[in-house]
């Protein structure tokens, strides 16, 4: 198979491809095709946000992020658990692209939670049997059997393996069996696991309805498990298929990783629960910028007490060009959410990129006739992940600056 190795948002050089091979990566989302003026068979690839790997007729596509694949994986597992992954976790060959990294960690703790055995727990099931089993369902029974003595419509606690957990690892090893991994060991580790959960019912869970889960001293063990199969479902951004056959791959949106990792890591910089500081996907209240409400509106960031918003931000992972028709519109945005929260001004986080232009906005901007302050500030993703969360504390401090900048009143109505 012909390997193609692509960065993200790099542009790579002229590649020669099959009209075949051209249609199928032009079906990828956020990979575009462009033909090189003045031949017939060779194309330029240029990724945006969207990094892993797609195996497509005969062709075999690396997509590099810009941090270390070890990065990354840190950055979105500290997103869906809170936790820290260490170096030593990541003793894998460097050459290893994001695919079969994480598939590797993934099969890798499942088979340790699963040195114990599966998790059983008590499942609540409704049924008509023959006998009697729990308890009677009497409004069932007469609504559906009109006084029939059997079936008998009952519920009753069964004890099984068919639970949420198992069901989560399950969904994340099918999705990893079909990500077209190069390293054979894992794929054998993922079918032995998949073996072991042939009594769990394979569920589909969307990528932005992925349940979360609480753990104690019973089930512990599967804490990792559970977190890398909630990182690969909630990841999974691969769209690609030729006709009916689905194409292996595995594709992961930076913007995603990026807005996660900020909301979660400022989320426990500032103390904050769920509910005071969420996520654009579980705003406590609707957003929108008309008194109609025609216009609704997405923060990535907010911060709210009670019913009244405090803060607002948006958390950008690249800073996109300026299109000649809307100039600035990250900022237009930003004041589109301060406006419609009535807040004093708003912050924008882009993750700090070595190439962004010189006249990027940078800093604070006082909006004329408004009295809205913008301010725009980066993030260094470069280091460690230790290193990273330190700098998210300096960010932090610019997200309770603008929360002090409430006037005594609005801070005490909040």
């Amino acid at each position: 198979m012909r390997e193609i190795d692509l960065r993200e948002y790099k542009e790579s050089e002229p590649i020669a491809l099959t009209v075949a091979q051209r249609d199928a990566l032009g079906a990828v989302d956020g990979l575009s095709v462009t033909p090189v003026r003045g031949e017939s068979d060779r194309y330029r690839l240029k990724p945006s946000s969207i990094v892993g790997a797609v195996e497509v007729d005969g062709l075999s596509v690396l997509i590099w992020p810009k941090i270390a694949v070890e990065q990354l994986i840190s950055l979105a597992y500290y997103a869906v658990s809170k936790v820290r992954i260490q170096g030593s976790d990541f003793n894998f060959p460097k050459e290893w692209a994001l695919p079969d990294m994480l598939a590797r960690m993934f099969a890798d703790a499942a088979e340790k939670a699963f040195a114990r055995g599966l998790l059983h727990g008590y499942v609540e099931r409704e049924e008509s049997l023959q006998t009697v089993r729990g308890r009677i369902r009497f409004d069932e029974q007469i609504r559906r059997r009109f006084g029939l003595p059997l079936p008998v419509e009952v519920r009753y606690d069964e004890f099984t393996d068919d639970i949420l957990p198992n069901r989560l690892v399950k969904a994340a090893n099918r999705r990893m069996r079909r990500a077209g991994l190069r390293s054979m060991e894992t794929r054998r580790k993922l079918g032995r696991i998949d073996a072991m959960l042939d009594g769990v019912s394979l569920c589909a869970y969307p990528p932005n309805a992925v349940p979360e889960m609480r753990f104690d001293r019973l089930n512990r063990h599967y804490e990792r498990a559970v977190a890398l199969a909630r990182l690969i479902l909630r990841h999974d951004r691969f769209e690609a298929s030729r006709g009916d056959v689905r194409a292996p791959g595995f594709l992961m949106d930076m913007n995603k990783v990026f807005q996660e990792f900020v909301t979660a890591a400022l989320r426990e910089q500032l103390g904050l629960s769920a509910s005071e500081f969420p996520s654009d996907e579980q705003l406590p209240h609707r957003v929108y910028l008309d008194e109609r409400n025609h216009i609704r509106l997405y923060p990535d960031l907010s911060w709210w007490e009670g019913r009244r918003p405090v803060f607002v931000g948006d958390a950008k992972y690249k800073r996109i060009p300026s299109d000649a028709r809307v100039p600035n519109a990250d900022l237009y945005q930003m004041l589109a959410y301060a406006t419609a929260l009535d807040l004093p001004g708003g912050l924008l986080i882009y993750a700090k990129d070595d190439e962004t232009p010189p006249d990027a906005p940078r800093g604070e901007y006082r909006v004329r006739h408004a009295g809205k302050t913008l301010k725009v500030t980066e993030l260094d993703l470069s280091g460690d992940l230790n290193a990273v969360l330190a700098r998210v504390g300096e960010v932090a401090d610019k997200v309770r600056a603008l929360r002090a900048a409430l006037r005594p009143q609005e801070r005490s109505a909040a």
